[in-house]
């Protein structure tokens, strides 16, 4: 047997027809139903979903300087075993890469891991501190390439700094993510502004801090016709002047996280750290509302907006807690579970979860070798899914570093299977594979 080559039998190809599939050195070969395994590893797939592997615009992966709570190796091991061949790894590590020697690190050490495509995001300002530009250029032409930006856990709040970055990124047809929080309204957040927030005594972080960026961002991107992408959606109001902006043309795309599709605020009167994250879980009316806009299309993707940290950061009262929560090998189960009612009102389906979480992100993020189609001449990049396999979700058997997940005991509605990365067989019954 060629262990470079396999036939994956039997499987329905975005939950549609059943077909095989050829993987030979590294690209799909062959599409067709009984075909012949010769020397190949066969790969059997008979009820099994099979999709283009997912994309993820918005990971922390902590290396350099934080990896205690995650390195690229274990963060890559979490995001294979999510079903995931690329992640973009967040410029808020220690050194902040906002330079070409920093970024160029993060790609190195993602390539020699090998188990998915780490591809590095810029800092928009220099050390996040939203007073000058970072090396955007320098960052863009160095080896990494990069394409997208952003201060991501700090707003880029300063309106020229934010129109000059615009303007620079658009040069090279790079995107701005920004993190929508209008620090002045948010100091001394800890939970969603509203009645809870008051009856558990928890300074509120309001929606208007959100939305008032988003409105205004979404401006400088028409006056200067520059990308634009928010980062977590999360309230309704966010997802109305999106809309609204999308209809006036402007060149803005939106993500929201799997988190803040399916929990709602009411999970933090116990005062468990492990639902405290940035931004905040709101309302169910939120939720509902990031639900329908993910379905027709006015929120682009799904990003998980993994967040790792080490035990004492989470292991504490909440006022102490740091923000954030593992989303990684999660991922798929968490929006499986969330959108189930959209499938008859929306017509949600794999295909559309496909664009949500793979074609579309890679193209934000011009991730040219993914979220490519199931079809001859394509790198074999794929995630075979288990449509009637609960996932149960059991913190100290994660691949994180990390164990603050909030779906701890929680069983989600689907498992992964089998994952390729570049015709690389990454994950074999759920499992890393070698």
């Amino acid at each position: 047997m060629s262990l470079d080559s396999y036939l994956v039998s039997g499987a329905k190809i975005y939950g549609e027809g059943v077909q095989d599939i050829r993987i030979v050195n590294g690209k799909i070969s062959e599409i067709g139903t009984d075909l012949v395994p010769g020397d190949q590893v066969i790969v059997q797939a008979e009820g099994l979903i099979c999709l283009p592997s997912f994309v993820d615009l918005h990971t922390h992966l902590r290396e350099p300087g934080r990896e205690d709570a995650e390195t690229i190796a274990s963060g890559s091991k979490a995001a294979t075993l999510g079903g995931f061949s690329a992640v973009f790894a967040m410029a808020n590590t220690s050194p902040v890469a906002d330079t070409a020697g920093v970024v160029e690190q993060v790609w190195r050490i993602g390539r020699e891991v090998g188990l998915v495509e780490v591809i590095p995001i810029g800092a928009v300002s220099v050390g996040l501190r939203g007073e000058s530009l970072a090396e955007l250029g320098a960052m863009a032409t160095s080896a990494a390439g990069v394409s997208v930006f952003s201060d991501d856990g700090h707003c880029v709040f300063d309106p020229l700094l934010m129109r000059r970055a615009l303007e620079y990124v658009k040069t090279f047809d790079g995107v701005i993510a920004q993190h929508a929080q209008d620090p002045r309204l948010t100091q001394g957040s800890q939970m969603n502004e509203g009645e809870l927030s008051g009856v558990l005594g928890l300074t509120g972080w309001p929606a208007v801090a959100e939305e008032a960026i988003i409105a205004r961002d979404v401006l400088l991107a028409s006056h200067v016709d520059s990308r634009l992408h928010i980062c977590h959606v999360s309230t309704a109001g966010s997802v109305a002047i999106i809309r609204w902006a999308k209809e006036m043309g402007v060149r803005v795309t939106a993500e929201v996280t799997p988190h803040h599709l399916l929990l709602t605020e009411d999970l933090v009167r116990d005062f468990d750290p492990v639902y405290k994250v940035n931004p905040p879980l709101r309302t169910r009316a939120d939720t509902l509302a990031l639900r329908e806009a993910l379905a027709d299309g006015t929120i682009d993707i799904v990003a998980t907006d993994h967040a790792p940290h080490p035990h004492e950061a989470k292991d504490c009262e909440w006022d102490s807690a740091a923000f954030g929560m593992l989303g990684l090998e999660t991922a798929l189960g968490v929006v499986v579970a969330a959108m189930a009612d959209m499938a008859d009102t929306h017509n949600w389906n794999w295909r559309v979860l496909s664009d949500r979480m793979s074609t579309a992100p890679a193209r934000i993020g011009r991730a040219v070798n993914h979220g490519r189609p199931i079809a001859v001449g394509e790198p074999a990049n794929l995630v075979l899914i288990n449509p009637s396999a609960e996932y149960l979700v059991i913190p100290d058997t994660l691949a994180s570093l990390s164990g603050n997940t909030p779906y701890a005991g929680m069983k989600l509605p689907v498992s992964i299977t089998d994952v390729f990365h570049r015709g690389i067989h990454q994950v074999k019954g759920g499992a890393i594979n070698g």
